[in-house]
């Protein structure tokens, strides 16, 4: 009679199927916060530049028009579109504590951009300045203001900022870390070898088997 053993088979894709299925997700919202976050910063960068407000100013018995982009009426929303790219790539350069707070400045910057826009949206200061620089009173001020969508759409931009600033604080200790796979020389670690297969284990000669190794190869 053959021998027969009790050790069950290896299953190795069903033992792996429960860490595999949280990774899906992390894939999804990390792709998800790089696309939010870069694509938020670029909107907030080139709307900051248009003109987000239009008048007429009073000069020499007539009138010029006057306009002010976003530049000149605030310039938060720039400054914190750049310090949001920054934050989008130092997530994946620190971890743990680290990537949760730079996950929340992210997010910060992505709301404190929003507001500024928001509130430049209304704000007539500068063009004020404008016709007092180009009339050269100080006292001028500017008739006809009106605003263009641009203050809504750097909003919008740094909407998407704040997004993905959520995600990183919700998903971030699924992400990678930016070099974890390797050494501080930037080689990348060597593989651990497995133990040599017993022949007088049938485990280890099933676990060899599983690795796809021949379990009778002398090594």
């Amino acid at each position: 009679m053959g021998y027969v053993s009790a050790v069950p088979v290896p299953q190795p894709r069903a033992a792996r199927a429960g860490g595999a299925a949280a990774a899906p997700g992390g894939r999804r919202s990390l792709a998800a916060a790089l696309l939010l976050g870069a694509l938020g910063a670029t909107v907030v960068l080139l709307s900051a530049g248009q003109i987000w407000a239009e008048g007429t100013a009073s000069v020499g018995g007539g009138t010029v028009p006057v306009e002010a982009d976003g530049g000149a009426v605030t310039g938060v929303p720039t400054a914190l579109a750049i310090v949001g790219l920054a934050a989008l790539v130092a997530v994946f350069a620190v971890r743990r504590a680290g990537r949760t707070l730079v996950s929340g400045l992210l997010a910060l910057s992505g709301a404190g951009a929003a507001a500024a826009a928001f509130l430049g949206a209304s704000d007539g200061d500068a063009l004020d300045a404008e016709a007092a620089r180009i009339s050269g009173d100080t006292a001028a001020t500017v008739a006809g203001l009106t605003h263009t969508a641009w203050p809504y759409v750097t909003a919008g931009g740094a909407l998407l900022i704040l997004v993905a600033g959520l995600l990183a604080l919700r998903f971030g200790t699924r992400w990678p870390t930016m070099g974890g796979r390797y050494e501080r020389t930037g080689t990348p670690r060597a593989a651990r070898r497995a133990p040599a297969a017993s022949p007088d284990r049938p485990e280890d000669l099933w676990k060899a088997l599983d690795r796809g190794e021949d379990p009778t190869r002398e090594g």
